[in-house]
């Protein structure tokens, strides 16, 4: 863990063919980004050349073998492989999905190791990522593996919040999937992670009901009588903050959402629509509840626009300050509760 100097900021390259390269470089060309950590990109000294001169940008890296060797104050990049693969722009083939998946295990490792902080996942594609020893739907699911903790995908922006209780899962599973077990979890996850990485002391959440109109009394489904509201009674008298479920259709439109520190949407695209309607380009998709701290942009490989050097490297800016910002509200909450005199003081100034 990062004791003195910058913070160590793991990046995984994302899709070759893909803009992942692009937003990444981008972000770093601006030098007063090494004000705030040291990037570790995990690709190749070949590739990284191959890209900043196919894209035109101007920047400078050093090139290392191990994370461990990571300079301050320069872009590293860490040697994850010799050969100089195949890019072919704007087309996902084989060949890009098994590079990125290579650059994504050796930023986990390092991350595992602490020869990294924090990591950053430039955007991956979910179908040629798939291999005999990689059968994951994306990032979440293969970090939920290989970390500590239970994972929770939590769409984040200011004055937005959204986490999912079903990520991943077809339509037509959802509301199988979605247990009184998983709500306690999901919504102790939530909580927790309000309180550890975002500073809120008590946090407010509000769930999405999971049929149209939260099942109107049992019209259209019984799964929010029966599965949703008891466990928000429950979770209620357990001392959490927690409300709902409340109709997805108005509940944004309606600005409701703006009265919660969070919102657990029931699944997919039931929370990503909105969020990505009201925050598209400055969304970040943050890993919460595990034990390391992960997070990306909010927006895919984009092969339309791939190698074309147009790609708005915004959402990829802001998922790096957003893992700095969870990274130090994380350590300070370490202190202040494990310090007896310090949690004395919290407690007096709350």
């Amino acid at each position: 863990m990062q004791e003195t100097g910058n913070i160590k900021l793991g990046i995984s390259i994302g899709d070759l063919n893909g803009i992942g390269c692009e937003v990444v470089l981008k972000t770093f060309e601006d030098s007063r980004m090494l004000d705030f950590c040291t990037p570790v990109i995990f690709a190749s000294n070949k590739t990284i050349s191959h890209q900043k001169s196919e894209l035109g940008l101007d920047i400078n890296y050093n090139g290392i073998q191990d994370a461990s060797k990571a300079i301050d104050g320069k872009i590293n990049v860490v040697n994850v492989w010799k050969e100089t693969p195949v890019v072919s722009f704007g087309v996902p083939t084989p060949e890009s999905g098994k590079y990125a998946i290579q650059s994504l295990r050796a930023a986990v490792e390092a991350l595992k190791n602490n020869e990294v902080d924090v990591l950053v996942t430039a955007p991956i594609n979910k179908n040629n990522i798939q291999a005999e020893d990689f059968k994951f739907p994306g990032h979440t699911d293969y970090l939920a593996q290989e970390l500590e903790g239970e994972s929770l995908m939590f769409m984040v922006t200011d004055g937005l919040r959204v986490g999912l209780l079903t990520d991943h899962v077809a339509v037509k599973d959802v509301a199988a999937n979605i247990t009184p077990r998983l709500i306690r979890s999901k919504i102790t996850t939530i909580s927790n992670s309000l309180k550890m990485d975002f500073g809120i002391r008590k946090p407010k959440i509000a769930l999405l009901g999971i049929n149209p109109h939260s099942g109107d009394n049992g019209v259209i489904g019984k799964e929010d009588d029966d599965i949703l509201k008891p466990v928000i009674k429950e979770m209620s008298e357990k001392g959490h903050l927690v409300f709902g479920p409340y109709s997805a259709d108005s509940f944004f439109g309606s600005d409701n959402y703006k009265n919660f520190d969070a919102i657990l949407a029931a699944y997919h695209d039931q929370g990503l629509i909105p969020f990505k309607t009201l925050s598209f380009g400055k969304g970040v998709n943050f890993t919460a509840g595990l034990n390391k701290v992960r997070t990306s942009p909010d927006h895919g490989t984009a092969y339309e626009i791939a190698g074309k050097g147009v790609a708005d490297n915004s959402s990829f800016k802001e998922a790096v300050f957003m893992a700095l910002h969870i990274f130090k509200n994380r350590k300070e909450y370490k202190e202040l509760t494990g310090n007896p005199l310090k949690k004395h003081k919290l407690k007096r100034q709350g």
